[in-house]
Parts: C-alpha cells; sequence; structure tokens
C-alpha cells in the first residue's frame, strides 16, 4: 500500500482500545493506514488517527505492530517467549526507562488476539530517513545524494547507538528474562541454539556453504567475551535519521545477552550486503568496514578482537534465517517446494567470500 488507505476491517476495534490505553485521550478515531508492511515477522502499519484531549481534536499517526500467525522468524531465546511481538514491547519499552538509545515511545501492548486478531503493541510515529537495502542504501536514495561528511556522520552515529545498546545495564533494566533458566548466557549457547535452528529448517536438505560455516566456527575457537544486550539485527536500515542523527533504532526481536562482538560482526557483515554483493563502489565518506570498526571501538570504549570470526558467524545465522523464510514462503504458498534460493541467495554467496579469506 502506498498513499493513506481505507481501515482494514479488523481494525474497527483499535479506536477504543487507544481511547482506554493513551493516557489523556477521551476518544480517538482510526481514519486511515499508511506504509503497511506484513512480512514475515510482525505485521506494520502507520496508523492515522484523530485524538480528542481536553475536547480538542488532533490528527496524530501511531505505529502498530502485530503478531504474525506463524512462530517467530529468530529462533526463540527463553522457551515460552514465543510472541516476537511482546518481546519487542518489553524490550523498548526498558531501552526507553533506562538508556539513551532513541526508541519510539511505546503506547501499549495488548496480549489478548480477540481484540485486533492477534496480539500488538502500539508506538509512537518517529518521522525520519531510513537507509533501506532494496535497493542499497549504498547506491540511492538519501545516503548516496548526501556528501561526504554526512555519509560518515550517520555510520558514526548509527555504530555509536549500537554501542549505546551495548552499554545498558541489562539487569538494571530488568532484562533478566532473556536469559533461559539454567543457561549460561555466552557465545557457547549462541551458537548451539543457532545451530540448532537452522538444522531443524533445512528438514534433512544440505547447505555446502552454511555447513562449512559451522565447521570453521566449531574448529576455530576463540576467547569468551563478557556477555551484554545484544540487538540481534542491528545495521542502518533498522534506524531512523534527522539530519544524519539517529532519531529512533527499531527492529529488537532478535535481542539476546551475548557477547557484543556478535552485534558487530553483523553489522560489518551486513555492510558486504550493500556493497560487494550488489557490486556497488564504496562512496566519499562511506567508511570502509576497517573505520566502522574503529568508529564502534571509540563509541565503546571496547577492543573488538577476530572480527573475521564474528563476521562468518553473522553470515552463518543470515543464510540460517534465509532459509527459514523461504520455507515460510513455500508454506504459505508464495514459492514452489523445488525452489533453490534457500540455498543460492546473497548471504550464502558472501559467506563463501568470507570462509575464502581466511
Amino acid at each position: 500500500m502506498s498513499g493513506s488507505d481505507s481501515v482494514p476491517e479488523w481494525m474497527a476495534p483499535l479506536g477504543h482500545w487507544l481511547a482506554a490505553h493513551l493516557s489523556g485521550v477521551d476518544t480517538a478515531t482510526v481514519t486511515g493506514t499508511t506504509g503497511a508492511s506484513s512480512g514475515f515477522s510482525a505485521e506494520t502499519l502507520v496508523v492515522d488517527t484523530v485524538l480528542t484531549r481536553d475536547g480538542v481534536e488532533g490528527a496524530e499517526k501511531v505505529v502498530l505492530r502485530r503478531e504474525s500467525p506463524e512462530p517467530p522468524v529468530y529462533p526463540v531465546q527463553v522457551p515460552g517467549w514465543q510472541v516476537e511481538i511482546e518481546l519487542q514491547y518489553r524490550i523498548m519499552e526498558a531501552l526507553g526507562r533506562h538508556s539513551a538509545v532513541p526508541v519510539a515511545p511505546m503506547l501499549g501492548y495488548e496480549a489478548d488476539a480477540a481484540v485486533l486478531g492477534a496480539p500488538f503493541f502500539v508506538m509512537g510515529f518517529v518521522p525520519g530517513d531510513v537507509p533501506v537495502e532494496d535497493p542499497p542504501y549504498a547506491g540511492s536514495g538519501f545516503f548516496a545524494e548526501a556528501t561526504p561528511a554526512q555519509r560518515t556522520q550517520l555510520l558514526e552515529r548509527g555504530l555509536a547507538t549500537v554501542a549505546a545498546v551495548h552499554d545498558v545495564d541489562w539487569r538494571a533494566a530488568g532484562l533478566e528474562w532473556l536469559v533461559a533458566p539454567g543457561t549460561t548466557p555466552g557465545i557457547e549457547h549462541q551458537l548451539a541454539l543457532w545451530e540448532r535452528y537452522g538444522q531443524e529448517e533445512l528438514r534433512d536438505r544440505v547447505h555446502p556453504v552454511m555447513e562449512r560455516g559451522w565447521t570453521y566456527l566449531h574448529t576455530h575457537p576463540i576467547a569468551p567475551s563478557p556477555v551484554g544486550l545484544c540487538w540481534g539485527d542491528p545495521r542502518p536500515g533498522n534506524q531512523r535519521f534527522v539530519d544524519f542523527e539517529v532519531v529512533c533504532a527499531t527492529d529488537f526481536e532478535a535481542a539476546s545477552i551475548a557477547p557484543p562482538e556478535l552485534d558487530v560482526g553483523w553489522w560489518i557483515m551486513f555492510d558486504r550486503t550493500m556493497h560487494e554483493w550488489p557490486g556497488l563502489p564504496r562512496l566519499d565518506g562511506d567508511l570502509t568496514r576497517d573505520q566502522q570498526l574503529a568508529a564502534y571501538e571509540r563509541a565503546s570504549g571496547r577492543t573488538v578482537r577476530d572480527i573475521e570470526w564474528w563476521e562468518i558467524c553473522a553470515a552463518v545465522r543470515y543464510c540460517a534465517i534465509v532459509v527459514r523464510v523461504m520455507n515460510r514462503a513455500v508454506d504459505r504458498g508464495l514459492m514452489p517446494e523445488d525452489h533453490t534460493i534457500w540455498r543460492d541467495n546473497p548471504p550464502a554467496l558472501v559467506l563463501e567470500q568470507l570462509l575464502d579469506e581466511v
């Protein structure tokens, strides 16, 4: 959808819900939706509303995120936490209360699927520019049109936001529930969790490049590092920018308590998918991966060792996610069962490139 659309029938109860849950709001009317997204994670809608406060009506936008009918896209970190929507809401609420990480105002969570057909939450709408992946921001859009200094600023501010997530005192923020009872958080736990997830999604198929990746990770052990709150999917596309400053961080459904390098490797690996894979030259001011790593280290005060290992770890996980998403596409009837995209795709090419380099 683009522009403003009529209100879906299932959304009819939302106005009453907003009036009951938003502080200081007497009445709420939903007038339309814009910017709809309904991928394989939560459905996202920007909702146009008219809210009445103290007898005065005003138009406002809110963002609705509604749970997908399928199980979560990412592996479940804690048994019993299969609802991605609640996980995201609780993490972003905690970040808003206990950190300097910029997140949208969290307006309310609803667990009762009877209201809108699935659990959902509502948050405030934060305007801003997003470096999109399709087409890659490295070659088009506001990032490509920016000055070199602005490109550098965007990347440095984005990496500082990743560092701010890692600086969160996750225990003081009440995020202990992200660690399963009896589990020691760390890279060993994450490797076991993700490898099991990947094998289950393969459904007895063989993914040679992913197997190479797991073999490399297991045969090149690294020294453990202290754990912290990890974003799970940190990249420029999960941040909103105004004047090349981060105004909102989004999409925390893959969050975990793990070594921060897990996030750093993901950010650095994702940079390859925006440059080498589509064959886009690096524009002036678009920091190299070494420069981005240095920017993270300055912002965080940490030294990141073995970045190649963490990049490969990220690419292996990305390959597993693609397998899961492609399985869902088949299950929904959107793809034929005999397709090979689950195996032959950009993340697999990136992983192969990384493995060939080490």
